[in-house]
């Protein structure tokens, strides 16, 4: 696939959840391959979920929270809760009257398998088999706007998986792709272990698209969330040009 390397402020460093500097390396720490040194080349700063200021979020059809289910033939894989927010002292968050250069927080909240909840989500009664092990969670559409900020609860992820978690970002095709990793054996990311992922962009959504996957139990799975809408001349921080003096 073609992926463009981006120069930004965020990018080049890893983004590494509870590590040490006495703890082994997770296998997106330490590039086994050309490929794999390719990727840890590409990565965006990841920013904490709990260190955004966010203000209201926008009111769809669906509300302020769209809920859907990330799927394929075989069933659903995971729960995934959207919302897009406004910066925080904005209320209400309408794109219809937000001011120019208004920056827009998209929300994901990712349960590998289902959200627990009877009310929402995909609901008991239509779940795939267990989550074992879920290790990505991306776009199938380019990033519109995208600002370069970017990140996830690094609380949730430790959570989730423990003091070796690594959530990697990175782009795929002008799409954000966050890489879970727990390393070999032991905790995974897995079954109603929700991560919140959010990603910054300068354009509103147009409503929900078919634009997102999960990569769990050696499939892939794929649902609707909040996304945004066509904008001409518009940038987009993974395909942006490389710059002067960049390394790559």
């Amino acid at each position: 696939m073609n992926r463009t390397i981006v120069a930004l402020p965020l990018l080049f460093a890893l983004a590494a959840c509870g590590g040490g500097a006495d703890e082994p390396p997770t296998d997106l720490e330490s590039a086994q391959s050309d490929g794999a040194a390719e990727a840890l080349a590409r990565n965006f700063e990841a920013g904490d979920f709990l260190d955004l200021q966010l203000g209201a979020k926008i009111v769809g059809p669906q509300g302020e929270d769209v809920e859907s289910a990330l799927a394929n033939a075989e069933g659903n894989f995971a729960d995934l809760r959207s919302f897009v927010a406004c910066p925080a002292g904005m209320d209400p968050c309408d794109p219809a009257t937000a001011p120019q250069g208004t920056i827009y927080t998209y929300v994901h909240v990712v349960y590998p398998g289902e959200d627990n909840e009877a009310g929402s989500g995909s609901g008991e009664s239509n779940d795939s088999s267990d989550v074992e092990r879920a290790t990505a969670f991306r776009m199938t559409r380019p990033a519109t706007g995208f600002t370069g900020a970017v990140g996830y609860s690094k609380d949730e992820a430790m959570a989730a998986i423990g003091a070796k978690a690594d959530v990697v970002v990175t782009c795929d095709d002008g799409a954000l792709v966050w890489t879970v990793s727990a390393g070999d054996g032991g905790d995974q990311w897995e079954q109603a272990e929700p991560i919140t992922f959010w990603w910054q962009s300068t354009v509103a959504p147009a409503g929900p698209a078919q634009a997102y996957v999960i990569d769990a139990n050696y499939t892939q799975a794929t649902g609707s969330g909040p996304y945004p809408g066509a904008a001409n001349d518009t940038t987009n921080a993974c395909v942006a040009p490389k710059l002067a003096g960049a390394e790559g």
